[in-house]
């Protein structure tokens, strides 16, 4: 077999190729699949992330239902799949929570709960701050009324009408019935 372990190369290509690529949410995505799409890998080495997005993208990924114990404290506190140590001892020892190697972190920990806590705190300003910036604009709307009303004059010449409206002339419009 040119396939067998210990043979040299292949001699030839592939014989077959598809032609559009590999979609994990192709006909509809599962609850499963959504969540595994929309996950952020963090505290990983570059490696690890790759080989968990691979896992990802070809719908091989596995949520966890339990959470797994820590390799370096014991506990129970991994709740992500695929990793052998808990985020906190990941981040206070500065290892790869899935491979526990030193390596470099792609992307580290804390900067996911901090842009959670950012959102969160955006969330509950935003909304206070627009309706207190909506009735502030309400308030501005109904302040300056007669000032409103000498632009409208100045733009529109009632200024020179004497300050009345001038009124159309109906004479000759006809009705239909």
């Amino acid at each position: 077999m040119s396939s067998q372990k210990g043979n040299a190369s292949r001699s030839r290509g592939q014989k077959h190729q598809n032609t559009t690529a590999y979609k994990n949410d192709k006909y509809g995505a599962s609850v499963q699949v959504k969540i595994a799409n929309s996950k952020v890998h963090d505290g990983l080495c570059q490696r690890c992330k790759e080989v968990i997005e691979w896992k990802v993208k070809y719908n091989k990924y596995k949520s966890l239902t339990q959470p797994r114990t820590c390799v370096k404290c014991s506990q129970k506190t991994v709740k992500d799949a695929y990793h052998v140590i808990c985020k906190p001892c990941a981040l206070k020892l500065e290892l790869c929570a899935k491979c526990g190697k030193k390596e470099n972190i792609v992307i580290p920990v804390d900067t996911k709960k901090q842009e959670e806590e950012e959102d969160a705190n955006q969330k509950k300003t935003g909304c206070t701050l627009r309706k207190k910036d909506l009735d502030e604009f309400d308030n501005e709307d109904f302040d300056n009324l007669s000032s409103d009303y000498e632009d409208f004059a100045s733009d529109s010449g009632l200024e020179n009408a004497g300050g009345k409206a001038p009124i159309a002339d109906v004479a000759h419009v006809r009705f239909k019935d």
